[in-house]
């Protein structure tokens, strides 16, 4: 039977990010068909296909044939247990983005061959950054007119200030996209098929050498020639490969193909699993010192929280990411922020919307928790003798706002237990004047595509419906002071700036303009603000 530190060394724990449309959920969807998860593969395709991706559950999602929830898959694969963090890909993504890289120990980032590095892009890049994480980069949709190889990797380096290292190598592009040559084997890996982006199955592999006249016939004389051009100046001007800067977040792997044709995912699949880190050591903030994960002692955090998946039961799953020893069905377990001990009656681990009980899971595992209303983002769980306690999760500033209510009066007790409990879930930030009620409430979101999700969560979930009025405020700030140290009424500020609340108690400042905001800093000395509420990176 392996022991914990060998279950552990077999985890690989990744988020899949990109900007909208760049092939992310098509990928995703083509790693499960390589691992045999899937018998076929749905891409995502808007909502006149009947087909839907595995990752994508909440109806809104089949609807408009995006992803705006984060998904948890996992899979086995050449020995390794893979778990797959499946980020929202819609340019209006929400927080749940950003909490969900927390519990990500890599991250591959997928990037459009014909449009490079997007705005998106550069947002997600920047809080793997901030964390340090390897950044492993697909560049996708070889299987249409792409830019130049060359020019990809340059914009990488010089936006993301990155350095890039190319894998493997594209043989043409669009109709003439013939496959990828393999630097490390020197092979070249042409693909049989018509390229049509219909590949619901596995494709066959063609190996061959640089140079063999062999190839002319398999590729293309011009596309061999080009080929062996491309690779004689990668060979002279690339720096060596460096296992470490991947690991430190400083260089990425490069890998082109197309996720929607199959060309070149297995090759991608199998040096991922190979070159990414298993769990890594995450910090006691009790101790400051680093909990290993293989550990005897079972502990972990919680990063999402998602409410009513299940339509029938009304529930709550707290998704936990394990970061040391192991799990077991039954166990106990204290709850550091609620100060009590808790049985972990149920794990479940999910695909989408689909479970399976989980009897035992791993550091770098993700299980989801029955949730009677005790958990919040960022709540540490752990057992044995040893207290463990990890950072916070950061709350970021939402960047719209928007006064809710709801229409009919009578279903108050409805509207304020549906704003509540996705409050909780992380699904939106709900602030309220300081003083006032929940009849009305100014709700935050970091895409406004977060206000339909809300709307309709609302109607489908908790049958109320509500009004929302547009609010002009661009800044938010959290008071920082220690509470109950400012008089947050006496405060002077513009009258545009509005004083409010969040669900924690916490006292919060809305502002129209960074001109307001300065204002505040000048106009009261003593008064500290933050842009991030809980902790900072």
């Amino acid at each position: 039977m392996p022991s914990i530190a060998e279950e552990v060394a077999s985890r690989r724990t990744f988020a899949i990010i990109s900007h909208p449309d760049a092939g992310k959920t098509t990928l995703t969807e083509k790693l499960l068909l390589y691992t045999g998860t899937i018998q076929a593969a749905g891409s995502v395709k808007g909502k006149s296909s009947a087909k839907h991706a595995v990752s994508d559950w909440m109806e809104i999602e089949k609807q408009r044939g995006i992803s705006v929830t984060s998904s948890v898959l996992q899979f086995t694969y050449d020995g390794c247990c893979v778990n797959i963090l499946d980020t929202p890909g819609h340019q209006d993504f929400s927080e749940d983005t950003y909490r969900t890289l927390m519990a990500a120990d890599a991250a591959v980032m997928v990037i459009d061959g014909a449009k490079g590095v997007e705005a998106q892009t550069v947002k997600l890049f920047r809080v793997c950054a901030l964390r340090g994480i390897p950044i492993f980069t697909f560049v996708n949709k070889l299987d249409r007119e792409t830019r130049d190889p060359f020019d990809l990797l340059d914009e990488i380096e010089t936006v993301l200030g990155i350095s890039t290292y190319p894998m493997n190598w594209p043989i043409g592009c669009g109709q003439n996209f013939r496959g990828v040559f393999e630097r490390a084997s020197r092979h070249v890996l042409a693909f049989e098929g018509d390229g049509r982006a219909n590949a619901t199955k596995k494709v066959d592999e063609i190996e061959a050498e640089l140079g063999d006249p062999a190839l002319d016939e398999l590729i293309g004389t011009e596309n061999h020639r080009n080929l062996m051009d491309d690779i004689e100046l990668l060979d002279g001007a690339a720096d060596e490969f460096n296992l470490e800067a991947v690991r430190a977040g400083k260089l990425s792997p490069v890998f082109f193909g197309s996720a929607l044709t199959n060309f070149g995912v297995e090759p991608f699949l199998k040096d991922f699993l190979r070159l990414a880190p298993a769990p890594s050591p995450h910090k006691d903030a009790l101790t400051g010192e680093q909990v290993d994960p293989a550990s005897d002692e079972f502990s972990g955090f919680v990063f999402k929280i998602q409410a009513n998946m299940d339509k029938n039961h009304r529930d709550r799953i707290a998704f936990l990411r394990i970061c040391s020893g192991k799990f077991e069905r039954g166990m106990d377990a204290f709850h550091m922020q609620g100060g009590r001990k808790l049985k972990l009656a149920t794990g479940t681990a999910m695909m989408a919307d689909d479970r399976a009980i989980v009897d035992e899971a791993y550091a770098g595992d993700i299980v989801g928790l029955f949730d009677p209303g005790i958990f919040s983002i960022g709540d540490t769980l752990c057992a044995g003798k040893r207290r463990v306690q990890y950072a916070g999760i950061p709350t970021f500033a939402p960047e719209h706002f928007a006064r809710i209510s709801q229409v009919d009066t009578m279903k108050r007790k409805q509207f304020v237990k549906g704003m509540e409990e996705l409050a909780q879930e992380g699904a939106v930030q709900i602030f309220r004047e300081i003083g006032a009620g929940m009849e009305s409430v100014i709700v935050g979101v970091v895409g406004v595509l977060q206000f339909d999700v809300l709307e309709q969560r609302l109607k489908s979930e908790y049958h109320v419906e509500v009004r929302r009025q547009p609010l002009g405020y661009t800044d938010i700030r959290w008071i920082a002071n220690e509470p109950g140290s400012v008089d947050v009424k006496a405060l002077d500020l513009t009258r545009d700036t509005l004083r409010v609340e969040d669900m924690r108690g916490s006292k919060l400042l809305l502002f129209t303009s960074p001109w307001n905001v300065d204002w505040a800093h000048d106009h009261n000395p003593e008064l500290e603000l933050s842009e991030f509420g809980n902790v900072s990176f």
